[in-house]
């Protein structure tokens, strides 16, 4: 029987119904709720006015606002800078193969178990001067160290402890994309007599752009969210030094019960993650089909 006889069966598509069906109610039927509660104005459950894009408006001239997304600009990118070269640095230093290779991906994995809410009481309880070790050397050091009381070193404290707890997935990924280079590209290199560094930048490098393109993706998007580790930590404080647009978000939706903005705010939150996540993701691309441009010529 030839190609063009045979039957198509169009069961198979109701193997995707129950993708469809979750989908649906984890993000759609979500999204909608908040995209009807952004052009209205809830007074009581049973009273709501029409709007239209008053909230929006609003939220776009709050000041507040500006500053919050100004702090998370600021970490998220503090955030890349630091964690996506100490990871590949750490990935470079890992052994490649044998019982230490096993034993050091578990060891550098330990950290991602860790809840984040125990991460934030963890750093809460280790940076306290009586009880903490970090604290308790500062302070033996001559730093006056308080996080719950100075805006810098409680920000420097999350962003820490944030590079403490997320460095190991972007090692694991950096790792990942190594062990996927086969051994002639470094049997190659041996002949031509390159550097650790000829071999870093020519082979290894292009070779993880995959990879730590995911990384830094999942990095920019999961800092952009932050929330549980900074409110256990110092709950948005000293005053709002640490007070991200997911905290601000929660205030105003929890805290002052103004469903109306906070729907209208989480939705320009959702857009701006997606826009510098398409930006980002653009850039990273264009850097690397330059720099393979660069080496055809």
């Amino acid at each position: 029987m030839s190609s063009t006889n045979k039957p198509v069966n169009q069961k198979a598509w109701w193997l995707v119904l129950p993708v469809l069906v979750c989908v649906a109610f984890s993000a759609i039927l979500p999204l909608m709720t908040v995209v009807n509660y952004s052009v209205q104005d809830i007074i009581s459950p049973e009273r709501r006015v029409f709007v239209g894009t008053e909230w929006f408006a609003a939220v776009m001239r709050d000041q507040e606002l500006h500053s919050a997304l100004w702090r998370q600009l600021q970490y998220s990118l503090s955030v890349l800078a630091i964690e996506i070269p100490l990871g590949i640095a750490l990935a470079l230093s890992m052994p490649s193969q044998g019982w230490k290779s096993s034993a050091v991906l578990v060891l550098v994995a330990l950290s991602l178990l860790i809840p984040w809410n125990v991460v934030g009481t963890i750093w809460q309880i280790y940076g306290r001067a009586d009880i903490g070790l970090l604290g308790y050397v500062l302070r033996a050091l001559g730093f006056e160290y308080s996080y719950t009381g100075d805006p810098t070193h409680a920000w420097i404290t999350v962003l820490i402890m944030d590079v403490w707890h997320w460095t190991p997935l972007v090692a694991l990924l950096a790792y990942a994309g190594l062990r996927s280079i086969p051994d002639a590209y470094y049997q190659a290199a041996r002949i031509d007599g390159a550097s650790k560094l000829a071999v870093f930048r020519y082979i290894q490098l292009p070779k993880m752009r995959e990879v730590l393109m995911i990384a830094v993706l999942l990095r920019f998007m999961d800092s952009f969210m932050i929330y549980t580790e900074p409110f256990v930590l110092t709950g948005g404080g000293p005053g709002n030094a640490t007070t991200f647009l997911s905290q601000y978000l929660t205030q105003k939706a929890v805290g002052q019960f103004d469903l109306g903005p906070a729907a209208a705010f989480s939705l320009i939150y959702f857009f701006i993650i997606l826009l510098l996540c398409f930006v980002l993701y653009n850039w990273m691309q264009s850097l690397g089909n330059t720099r393979q441009e660069g080496q055809h010529d």
